[in-house]
């Protein structure tokens, strides 16, 4: 049974995070922010002006009084402590941005809109680095990864996963998730690929840096290798119902949270799986494709997709019937034990303990 955080937003909840220090922030529609202490009590609560919906909230983990977040077209900086006015704000996305990320030293600070860029913003010189623009629809998630502060994963509602190094301005890799199927089973479009077509709501990075996982609309969790230059698919499973429309690797592991439209919460662990192809490179074939000439001169996608029938091969190490489309999943420690925290359709925050991990 979820514990309710409640009393603080009147909207439903569309984003959170949480400080090393046990501190939950939260966004909701209208342009609430708000404020938790570990217990659940509101502590802050401010409105921006505009009152656009708040999309992503971002703590720094160096300095865990600095919060991010993205309202609108604007990114706002805010002193938990006061969080009437802030300390910054940028307006530099040219659509309302959808997530933000911040690169482990801290200096770059990334965005993904609406129009489909990602705007580099270096918090140093305060100015926009590398505008990243190659989705041809919303980019719905971008996150830096871990030990790789130049390097980043985006996916977007124009079905497509890329990675990027901020020293070039055009994707290193770029792969179509419904090509990719659709190709690989060799047949046209089935009627579910046409209902559920593979938009890219969510990116997870593990801490490791080197794997990341997909969420999309046709109810499938993809996990990738990065490989130098490019990635390869690792793994695919069928969790949920519907869209799946949050992921979220557990810190200094390869358990993975998946949330989604289906209003199912589900624990994952894809460490063997993982482990099993680190130690047998030899596994991954190299199929020659016809079609995928578009591509390659960028290190595009040229292994073989994860074909259907290996689509469910996995099972859920956990499985909660939270019973609303999840906005937002977090995983985080409060008083000492791992939690999950979620955010729906509703205007209270829910918290699952996860005492057996």
């Amino acid at each position: 049974m979820a514990v309710k955080w409640t009393g603080g937003h009147s909207s439903p909840i569309l984003c959170l995070n949480a400080s090393q220090e046990g501190l939950v922030a939260s966004g909701a529609e209208g342009g609430d922010l708000m404020t938790w202490g570990e217990d659940g009590t509101p502590l802050g609560h401010t409105r921006f002006q505009g009152a656009e919906d708040v999309t992503s909230v971002l703590f720094s983990p160096s300095c865990p009084t600095k919060l991010y977040a993205s309202h609108g077209e604007t990114i706002s900086i805010l002193d938990v402590r006061s969080l009437k006015g802030s300390l910054d704000h940028f307006h530099v996305n040219e659509e309302e941005i959808n997530c933000l990320s911040l690169n482990e030293t801290e200096n770059l600070l990334a965005s993904a809109d609406d129009s489909g860029a990602i705007k580099i913003l270096d918090l140093e010189n305060k100015k926009v680095s590398r505008s990243l623009k190659r989705h041809s629809n919303i980019c719905s998630s971008v996150a830096f990864r871990p030990h790789r502060p130049h390097s980043l994963v985006s996916c977007g509602l124009d079905m497509q996963v890329m990675l990027w190094n901020l020293q070039k301005a055009r994707p290193l890799w770029i792969t179509n998730l419904q090509e990719d199927e659709t190709e690989e089973m060799e047949s046209p479009q089935s009627p579910s690929q046409l209902l559920n077509p593979a938009l890219a709501h969510s990116v997870s990075v593990a801490s490791c840096g080197n794997i990341f996982s997909c969420g999309a609309e046709d109810g499938k969790v993809r996990i990738f290798r990065v490989m130098g230059i490019k990635c390869e698919q690792e793994l695919g499973f069928k969790g949920h119902t519907l869209g799946v429309s949050q992921v979220c690797f557990l810190p200094e592991s390869y358990l993975l949270l998946t949330g989604g439209n289906d209003g199912k919460i589900m624990l994952w662990d894809v460490s063997s799986e993982v482990e099993k192809k680190q130690k047998s490179p030899a596994k991954h074939t190299h199929r020659k494709k016809t079609k995928r000439t578009t591509y390659s001169k960028q290190g595009g996608n040229t292994n073989a997709s994860v074909t259907d029938e290996e689509y469910g091969k996995i099972s859920p190490k956990l499985s909660i019937e939270h019973g609303e489309k999840v906005n937002w999943l977090l995983s985080t420690k409060i008083k000492g034990y791992q939690n999950i925290l979620v955010a729906d359709q509703t205007s209270s925050i829910s918290l699952y303990p996860l005492n057996e991990f």
